[in-house]
């Protein structure tokens, strides 16, 4: 297992990032002169942050229910180990498979599904189910969310 270094981010880096995770659509002028530094530096701050892989890429957050994608399910999934990476790429292909945690424990991964109804979470854990290589699953239908956070602390 290879260990991912950390590049080494000061401290105009890191209140950049808490600027962007606030609201990335944030220009860069005002950036600048929260920040105390110019327009450009921020641009080539940016830039740098992109080709290390630190910042990902840009997106709005989307309210789920707002677009019909209220049913939201944890799924508990265990599997055939020969078969656990078929399986994972399956489970990444479905487009209701929002996250997917490789975990240690009584299973093997934690999947968060989000769907428009229970009939169609029905069917998406059916079509789970039928996956081969998977051996079994448990599901906790989310009665409602305390905590859904997009952004990372940054230290």
């Amino acid at each position: 297992m290879t260990v991912k270094s950390r590049p080494p981010l000061d401290g105009i880096d890191k209140e950049l990032l808490r600027i962007l995770q606030d609201d990335a659509k944030t220009p860069y002028s005002k950036i600048s002169k929260q920040i105390g530094i110019s327009e450009a530096t921020v641009h080539l701050r940016v830039k740098k942050l992109l080709k290390l892989g630190v910042i990902k890429r840009f997106q709005a957050v989307v309210d789920p229910e707002k677009v019909g994608k209220d049913v939201v399910a944890i799924v508990a999934l265990t599997a055939d180990p020969r078969k656990y990476d078929e399986v994972l790429e399956k489970l990444k292909a479905m487009q209701e498979v929002y996250e997917i945690y490789d975990v240690t424990g009584e299973y093997y991964t934690i999947l968060k599904v989000r769907v428009g109804s229970r009939e169609e979470l029905t069917k998406v854990l059916d079509t789970i189910g039928r996956i081969e290589g998977v051996e079994s699953t448990r599901t906790m239908f989310v009665l409602r969310a305390v905590k859904e956070e997009t952004r990372v602390a940054i230290d």
